[in-house]
């Protein structure tokens, strides 16, 4: 880890126990060890395990994607991925580091440039994919129970789907037609001609059409394995079932046992979804925002509100990058392609 990636976790971790020691201003310390004393430990057990449940379907995704090259892939070295994926995601605006630092530990790994960016495209494709689908299905069944709470929130809802769905409708546009979207993108860059110099913009136009250029070749192999793109689908569900099902195991943890199921893990989507659109890194303070506002329709307590925010924010947030820390120290095994 660099220097710059050192001092943007040691930030994020000072910045987190900011906003714990905020939240907590006005609430005693005994009100505040009265209720962890209280915690139904067995549920909390139970919320971590969901999470450590998730990351393990990351790690069988991306042991699915390389089976077929890699047939002796350890599921201990395709743990690694999400976990340093969430470490670098959690550094950096707009989780931008990410897909980078995944890159990285295949290439660690023995698996070949062309190959890795490739597995990488179609588990981001995917989990893209999965995210609208799900964000999409809780609009209909959880929306109008808390459209009165969300106020300001609900155009950053809308718009944090919008953003989402364009990634998936451009990435679709390149993979089936292709020329159509090539020339529509470089008529798009055309007006800003006007604002820029002509090497830049040269630069500039020459990378969108490599980029272009490798998602299609990449994409071609996405398109002629529906079997397993169904599989990789399937998985990644499951992945974000457990994902979204944590913050009800801590409700449950606090005795809030009023809460639906249903309408929590709808909730947590929306959260998800609100998340993404903060630059800041690991959607700091907006994420512990959106939780206190939303969450705030199953928990009175103030102490139990913020209670379960820190460790929400923990389970989710923090022991992923602490996991991806330990990944990056764990020297992977080098793997032989299989042709």
């Amino acid at each position: 880890m660099s220097k710059k990636n050192k001092f943007a976790l040691a930030t994020m971790i000072l910045i987190g126990i900011g906003i714990f020691f905020y939240s907590i201003r006005d609430i005693s310390y005994r009100t505040i060890l009265g209720e962890l004393a209280h915690l139904h430990y067995g549920w909390l057990a139970v919320a971590l395990i969901c999470m450590l449940l998730s990351v393990l379907c990351e790690g069988f995704v991306v042991k699915i994607l390389l089976k077929r090259q890699f047939p002796t892939y350890s599921l201990k070295d395709a743990l690694r991925i999400p976990l340093i994926e969430a470490l670098f995601n959690g550094i950096t605006p707009f989780s931008s580091g990410g897909q980078p630092a995944q890159l990285f530990a295949l290439l660690q790994s023995g698996v070949d440039a062309g190959r890795a960016t490739s597995i990488l495209l179609m588990k981001f494709v995917v989990y893209q994919s999965m995210i609208v689908l799900n964000f999409i299905v809780c609009l209909f069944l959880g929306f109008h129970l808390i459209a009165d709470k969300l106020h300001v929130m609900v155009f950053l809802l809308i718009f944090g789907f919008l953003i989402h769905l364009a990634v998936i409708l451009g990435l679709l546009l390149v993979m089936y037609w292709y020329d159509f979207t090539k020339k529509a993108l470089n008529l798009c860059l055309k007006p800003f001609k006007r604002f820029i110099s002509r090497e830049r913009y040269a630069r500039i136009e020459k990378l969108i059409n490599e980029k272009i250029d490798t998602f299609y070749l990449e994409s071609l192999e996405l398109k002629s394995n529906y079997r397993l793109l169904f599989k990789v689908s399937l998985v990644t569900l499951v992945q974000l079932f457990f994902y979204y099902i944590i913050p009800y195991f801590i409700l449950l943890a606090l005795h809030v046992d009023h809460a639906s199921i249903l309408l929590v893990m709808t909730l947590h989507v929306l959260i998800v979804m609100v998340i993404s659109l903060f630059p800041i890194p690991g959607g700091a303070g907006g994420a512990e925002y959106s939780f206190s506002l939303i969450f705030s329709t199953f928990v009175n307590s103030g102490s139990k509100l913020v209670l379960a925010m820190i460790i929400w924010r923990v389970i989710t947030y923090y022991l992923a990058m602490f996991g991806g820390m330990v990944a990056l120290v764990i020297t992977p095994q080098k793997y032989n392609k299989n042709i």
